[in-house]
């Protein structure tokens, strides 16, 4: 039986693609209601989160959603306290930093505005052993759609990527718990939207649904 993951997004049909490709059934909603009635949960990408919720004043944020901020912290601390995995990309993966007690760099001048049209390329070096370093190696190349990023690191997160230019966070797991996170964005890294310029984000699709099968 396929796991039932929840994506919390509006209609990209890139994460609801990779879902039903690589094993799981997606059920997929902006503002769903707080319930673990799942196998997983996916926080897509989208607007900033307000920086209030990790104790800063608004200094470069820009299109702001309080609601979806409120939902999307309510359903990940309630999929944390279930143990249940969660699978964080580009504002997923800045929500789960914030859950633990880490800050987000407002605006990264160091990386392509988020206005900017289609995805820019840039390589990234894998931190240790991951289920990324055995599927991709130590060095390659991901997409980047972003102008916030992790600033301190959450409480139980350890960074597995970083970017090459910067050394931005790219991607984290927590040490314990069945999460983790990547600040680019698989769905766009595969199936119809595979390129040749970077490696095949199905990896990462495929890790989570295992992860979410085994809550089965």
């Amino acid at each position: 039986m396929k796991p039932r993951i929840l994506s919390v997004n509006s209609i990209k049909p890139g994460y609801e693609a990779a879902l039903k490709a690589y094993g799981a059934e997606p059920v997929c909603c902006m503002y769903p209601e707080i319930s673990t009635d799942y196998d997983g949960l996916l926080l897509c990408g989208g607007v900033d989160m307000h920086p209030s919720h990790y104790g800063q004043e608004n200094t470069g944020c820009d299109k702001i959603d309080t609601v979806r901020d409120e939902n999307d912290l309510a359903l990940a601390k309630a999929f944390i306290a279930a143990g249940k995995p969660i699978l964080g990309i580009c504002r997923g993966h800045q929500i789960l930093n914030v859950i633990f007690g880490g800050t987000l760099i407002q605006h990264l001048s160091t990386t392509e505005d988020h206005k900017a049209p289609g995805d820019q390329i840039h390589n990234v070096t894998a931190v240790g052993e991951t289920y990324l370093s055995r599927a991709y190696g130590e060095h390659f190349a991901v997409n980047s759609f972003h102008h916030q990023a992790v600033d301190k690191l959450g409480e139980g997160l350890r960074a597995t990527l970083t970017c090459d230019s910067d050394g931005i966070v790219e991607a984290f797991e927590h040490e314990t718990l069945p999460i983790i996170g990547v600040q680019w964005h698989p769905e766009r890294m595969t199936l119809d939207f595979a390129r040749e310029d970077t490696v095949d984000g199905k990896v990462v699709f495929e890790y989570f649904i295992d992860l979410c099968r085994k809550q089965k």
